[in-house]
């Protein structure tokens, strides 16, 4: 339950992970705010708040619409937890998905992230 500023009302937003940011759609749409910056067609205040709702819409989105589910099977590099993130560091993984029985192998290395699901404050 959010808790609304006493002076305005307003209730803060969450925070979202921003891990999606570092993805080809989320590289795109920085490069495009930022050449809009540049040419000073919008103001790096809303930049911030298009970010800031790409992060929210991401992750609800992957969240209700994602059904797929894999195993993964591969040589375990490095692991590591902070802050209720997990990143694993995969060395040529192999990918089988439940819903069309696919196999894919990624040749090389492949990191993958795991973040708590909801919100950084979702408990």
């Amino acid at each position: 339950m959010s808790v609304a500023d006493s002076k305005t009302g307003v209730v803060p937003a969450q925070p979202f992970y921003q891990i999606y940011r570092g993805s080809s759609l989320g590289k795109a749409l920085f490069e495009s705010l930022d050449e809009l910056i540049q040419s000073g067609h919008i103001n790096p205040q809303l930049a911030v708040k298009v970010l800031t709702q790409f992060d929210k819409t991401t992750s609800l989105t992957l969240a209700s619409q994602s059904k797929s589910k894999c195993s993964a099977k591969s040589h375990l590099n490095t692991f590591n937890l902070v802050d209720d993130v997990w990143t694993f560091q995969l060395q040529n993984p192999t990918f089988k998905f439940e819903n069309n029985a696919e196999t894919v192998v990624v040749p090389g290395k492949c990191k993958i992230v795991a973040c708590k699901a909801g919100s950084m404050d979702a408990k």
